[in-house]
């Protein structure tokens, strides 16, 4: 199956471990970052979510009409604006790319981040509202004919739209969460399901939950898995964990002094994959608190992955390490390949640098060692096919 690299569209320069130089809005920045991606081989980029940061659909619209090829991943709180409005201007966005948009759907994993835009919601009516609004956002992006609604959260009369998306039937829908509830909202409405990046057993189990929601939703197919990580690469081994040390030294020392993100840097909250937050939290997510019981259980799992990163954090967001060389690192995130794995998601500490880096030197050997394994799998499927038509003859 085909493999696709998810990096981030960041507006400032800003991370876990360095202050920002920029404004929070950079336009030079900003397009700065997607052309390296676009130069370097990664598919796609996310434009994350946090109240107080930039507005992500005005910067992916910025982006898409600067470059060619580069699809983007909006994420989107359903908090912030009515459905009906969002597939307009989704649908919109849409048609700027050229169809090159997917919507990453964020119910909120912390409530006092909700809560700074107004949203006093408990964690389950979130839930509850995010599934009523994505049915509603697909029903606007697909129907021509006008249509009422009428549910928990949304009420509305003769809705039509006049634009739809360049994509049919739809672009693709993102979500992401480890609880029951996410499970369960994601498994029934996303084409693509976003897991942070865990050791493979533990990873193998997320998404086995992710297709029995599917089944107990009445799906005959799944969603796509998506994982992230934080690639901490250099030519050798021993530079690479010297490179991952002084990443955690970084990371405490930006905590310490209050600034472990800077706002409208890509640092991702305690929440949903796709938000972002200037401060620490006690995680009040099941995802955040899956990253510190890990990470307490050990330092190092599988051929890669390490914890640190993530406990300095707070297991805030994508936090977990891929530390290596670059052949390492690619065959780590082949193992998560062969678990099912189709879109990896990476970001290092340095945006921009290890951005071209990850693209240089990890991004060609995976896709190299994929397209082996998808010719094997063609040959064998060959054979059989061959020796079933002797059998029958």
């Amino acid at each position: 199956m085909p493999v696709e690299f998810l990096g981030i569209a960041a507006t400032g320069d800003g991370s876990e471990t360095t202050a920002r130089t920029t404004a929070a809005f950079d336009r030079d920045y900003t397009l700065r970052l997607a052309r390296a991606h676009e130069d370097h081989g990664w598919d796609r980029v996310l434009f994350a979510y946090g109240a107080g940061t930039p507005e992500p659909a005005a910067a992916a619209a910025y982006l898409a009409s600067h470059l060619e090829r580069l699809q983007i991943l909006l994420a989107h709180r359903p908090n912030v604006s009515y459905p009906t409005f969002a597939a307009k201007t989704f649908a919109t966005l849409d048609r700027i790319s050229d169809g090159r948009l997917a919507v990453h759907f964020i119910t909120g994993g912390n409530d006092h981040e909700q809560q700074r835009e107004g949203d006093f919601l408990t964690k389950d009516q979130r839930y509850e509202r995010t599934r009523e609004y994505i049915g509603i956002v697909k029903k606007a992006w697909t129907s021509r004919e006008p249509f009422d609604h009428e549910g928990p959260h949304y009420r509305f009369n003769d809705f039509v739209s006049d634009v739809f998306p360049v994509q049919q039937p739809r672009p693709a829908v993102s979500f992401g969460g480890s609880s029951d509830a996410a499970y369960a909202a994601g498994g029934a409405e996303a084409d693509i399901y976003c897991l942070w990046g865990e050791p493979l057993a533990r990873t193998a189990e997320q998404i086995e939950r992710v297709k029995e929601a599917a089944r107990a939703a009445g799906r005959t197919d799944v969603p796509r898995i998506q994982v992230a990580f934080r690639p901490i690469i250099a030519p050798t081994e021993e530079l690479a964990w010297e490179k991952a040390h002084r990443t955690v030294a970084a990371i405490r020392a930006r905590r310490g002094s209050g600034r472990p993100g800077a706002p409208g840097t890509a640092a991702p909250d305690a929440g949903t994959p796709g938000a972002v937050t200037p401060e620490a939290v006690t995680p009040e997510n099941v995802g955040s608190r899956r990253l510190l019981e890990i990470a307490e259980a050990g330092e190092r799992y599988d051929r890669a992955l390490w914890t640190p990163t993530a406990a300095a954090t707070g297991g805030a967001g994508n936090s977990n390490a891929l530390v290596g060389t670059p052949e390492t690192v690619a065959q780590a995130l082949l193992d998560y390949y062969d678990l099912g794995v189709d879109i990896l998601s990476a970001r290092g500490y340095d945006l921009l640098d290890d951005a071209i880096d990850f693209g240089r030197y990890v991004i060609p050997i995976v896709r190299e060692e994929v397209a082996k394994r998808d010719a094997a799998a063609a040959e064998r499927a060959e054979r059989d096919r061959h020796q079933l038509i002797a059998a029958q003859a």
